[in-house]
């Protein structure tokens, strides 16, 4: 295929993005120009990327639909690529984009052509990083997505929006300094800042150890891990709807995504070594988070922690190195994406009746929101992961991954998994079973139409993945096997080539 169809996917919502800011502005603030073109624009690009996943060689784990240009000549080309990992993050954004765009339709109440503009350069950058096969166009993607979503919370966000953007902003840029520095060494070692070049030459063993934990401290907060996920909680509290829906469902993965790609492909040796680092990590985040979970009066507090716990499985089954363990990892990324969007967007419908977020508030909502106590319920069980959702196909295989090389981190992970049933359940059971003490809640409405939609298509997703996960396995299968292939004889030829002790 000539047509240059990954840089359209790309930049079609930045396209988009002009056109809405070309839109008049209205007095009201409902400008309706600027949400047509929105919706189409998130909607056309998502169709679009449905007929690249329908299209793409599920049997080749090579990048597809290259495209390369040079840049700066001798030093950086600008080289999109795409496999099946790729692939399924990008589909994932363009799902959760226009679901975005919808629910911040009436919930955003003051500059929403702003706001749309926005999201939609968000998406943009969000695909650049899935996309991009140069460290430095990577490098670049990655660090601008912080700037639209610095907005998001800065100017949308709640009473504390100023500190939690600036937190936000700050955690993250620190720990992508270090990343480019490590950027720059590559270059200085390898020559080249071409992903496929470096995967096919491979970086010295001496050199990956710092490297990795330049990568990792990047990737360790965009996750996040413990302990550098404090400026998550904040941000989810500040932000609005659609903010935490994106951060939660898209911006996290970009983490993950960083381990797979760029961690165990490119730094299998230091990946080995500090696996115990890892692990150590991980199940720290699985239990701890999941402690204080238990403790939060706020709502979209407490599914944040969980997104923490949540993620820390993620990062247990990639560096399991085997094959149940990272296909687990993806599968729950693309899972948690669905699911935690659902929870924030559930909290939100809430938050738009009552202007509260905090447990106490509610109880009882059953009688008077039947549907939408139907819907949230679906997202909780998915979080706990029961089977027919999609949150137990990757908790189960991350487990099972982990105890083929671990059975202490199996079992305290296993224990992550009563105390996820333990939160969200007691969460379930406030806010919508019990005795309504709270007069005012007796004029809240159920969900309306969009609502319902915006929830049911989302439910919809969650169930069909859970009982049908194979066109996930289908799209990553040959990918991961290429990976693990490529680790074990990278580890393996270094273990051969040590000195032996005299």
């Amino acid at each position: 295929m000539n047509f240059p169809i990954l840089s359209a996917i790309t930049f079609i919502p930045l396209i988009g993005a002009l056109f809405v800011f070309l839109t008049r502005s209205e007095r009201d603030e409902k400008n309706s120009g600027a949400i047509y073109i929105s919706i189409f624009t998130s909607i056309v690009n998502f169709f679009i990327i449905l007929f690249v996943w329908y299209s793409i060689d599920k049997t080749t784990s090579d990048f597809q639909f290259i495209e390369e240009y040079n840049w700066i000549s001798g030093f950086i080309k600008f080289k999109f690529g795409i496999d099946g990992i790729s692939i399924l993050f990008i589909l994932l954004t363009a799902f959760i984009i226009p679901i975005c765009i919808f629910s911040c339709i009436n919930s955003v109440k003051t500059r929403l052509k702003e706001f749309l503009i926005a999201l939609l350069v968000l998406e943009t950058f969000i695909i650049g990083v899935f996309c991009s096969l140069d460290l430095v166009i990577f490098y670049l993607f990655f660090e601008a997505g912080l700037i639209p979503m610095f907005l998001i919370i800065g100017i949308w966000g709640g009473p504390r929006k100023v500190y939690s953007a600036f937190k936000f902003f700050l955690f993250t840029l620190l720990g992508s300094v270090l990343m480019l520095v490590a950027i720059i060494a590559i270059y200085w070692i390898s020559g080249t800042t071409d992903i496929t070049e470096i995967y096919q030459t491979g970086i010295p063993s001496e050199y990956q150890y710092l490297l990795w934990l330049a990568f990792f401290s990047s990737f360790a907060v965009k996750l996040p891990m413990w302990p550098v996920h404090t400026w998550l909680p904040d941000a989810h509290v500040e932000a609005p709807t659609a903010g935490s829906v994106v951060l939660a469902a898209i911006l996290l993965k970009m983490g993950g995504y960083g381990f797979i790609r760029f961690s165990v492909g490119m730094f299998p040796v230091a990946s080995e070594y500090f696996t115990p680092l890892i692990f150590s990590l991980s199940t720290i985040a699985v239990i701890y988070t999941s402690l204080i979970a238990l403790m939060q009066k706020d709502m979209k507090k407490l599914i944040a922690y969980s997104s923490v716990a949540h993620m820390g499985y993620v990062t247990i089954g990639i560096f399991t190195f085997n094959k149940q363990g990272i296909e687990g990892s993806i599968v729950q990324m693309f899972s948690h994406g669905l699911i935690s969007a659902a929870l924030f967007l559930s909290v939100g419908v809430l938050y738009d009746r009552t202007h509260s977020r905090l447990i106490k508030t509610y109880g009882g909502i059953a009688n008077l929101m039947p549907k939408y106590s139907f819907l949230f319920m679906i997202f909780v069980l998915g979080t706990l992961g029961l089977p027919g959702t999609s949150g137990f196909v990757g908790e189960f295989l991350v487990l099972v991954g982990v105890f083929k090389v671990n059975y202490l981190v199996a079992i305290l992970a296993s224990i992550g998994v009563i105390l996820a049933a333990a939160y969200i359940l007691w969460l379930y059971k406030r806010v919508v079973f019990g005795k309504m003490e709270n007069i005012q809640l007796k004029k809240i409405k159920d969900v309306n139409l969009s609502e319902a939609a915006i929830l049911g298509v989302l439910s919809a997703a969650v169930l069909f993945f859970g009982f049908y996960p194979d066109p996930l396995f289908q799209t990553v299968n040959v990918s991961v096997d290429n990976l693990i292939n490529n680790y074990n004889t990278a580890v393996s030829y270094t273990h051969l080539t040590l000195p032996t002790k005299a």
